[in-house]
């Protein structure tokens, strides 16, 4: 017994879509921040009261530089998926749905890429 009706099954979407691709990615997206998202917590207030050379040379550590690409990766990728839930269910029409969903991983992608970039002028 199949549980795909029959115009999913043609278009190769099962049962749901992508949505439970998408359920999957965010929440693992999600138990990657966890961790980093503390690391990330208890280094910023470490750093509190350093002066402006000395927070760089803490971004400039490797493990500090590897630890924050990952974080700003994962975060602007969960923020993203987030964006892109919401939008979907609360915009109905779909010329605007789709534009705001390009807009928005244009936008959290350029601003993920200046962050592993500035880490990385930091760092090297």
């Amino acid at each position: 017994m199949r549980l795909e009706l029959p115009l999913a099954r043609v278009k190769g979407l099962g049962t749901s879509g992508e949505g439970s691709h998408h359920w999957w990615r965010q929440r693992l997206s999600a138990l990657v921040l966890i961790p980093l998202t503390f690391w990330f917590l208890f280094s910023i207030v470490d750093q509190l009261g350093q002066g402006h050379y000395m927070v760089q040379e803490w971004i400039a550590d490797p493990f500090t530089a590897c630890c924050l690409i990952l974080y700003s990766i994962f975060m602007f990728y969960h923020a993203q998926l987030g964006l892109q839930v919401v939008i979907e269910d609360y915009v109905h029409n779909r010329g605007i749905r789709l534009t705001l969903v390009l807009f928005s991983r244009a936008v959290l992608l350029l601003f993920g890429i200046l962050a592993v970039f500035s880490v990385l002028r930091i760092a090297l």
